[in-house]
């Protein structure tokens, strides 16, 4: 038996308005509360809060310094598509990018990672097809 269950996930920011709106349009969610510190989006599954932070700084990816400390991977059909309109929504994309053809990694509005990918179904069947050549 489950001891709790996901409430919500946090994110930091400096200005949680375009974090929440981004975030909403990106996953078909819905602001629900609109306060000065943070606002909550509802999402199907979840809700999400952006959360202003004093003197926040957001991760620099792929270095350390300062770390990521959460990412979204986001299961996508069509890699091209999807980062097109995560872009028209205010993502900004990596130029860093370890696997174009499988996952895409962008930045949301307040300089947090994500990831947009293929399934997992997808990835493994490709995987399975693709000789080892052991």
């Amino acid at each position: 038996m489950a001891v709790a269950r996901l409430g919500s996930i946090t994110l930091d920011c400096s200005s949680p308005e375009p974090l929440a709106v981004f975030w909403a349009e990106m996953l078909g969610g819905t602001i629900v509360v609109t306060e000065e510190k943070y606002i909550i989006v509802r999402l199907p599954q979840v809700f999400l809060t952006a959360l202003r932070v004093p003197e926040y700084q957001p991760p620099v990816w792929p270095e350390e310094a300062p770390p990521k400390q959460i990412h979204f991977d986001l299961a996508v059909d069509d890699l091209d598509d999807a980062q097109e309109q995560a872009v028209r929504l205010g993502a900004v994309v990596s130029s860093y990018q370890a696997n174009p053809e499988v996952c895409r990694v962008l930045f949301d509005p307040a300089g947090h990672p994500f990831c947009l990918s293929l399934p997992i179904g997808r990835l493994l069947d490709a995987a399975r097809a693709t000789p080892t050549g052991n």
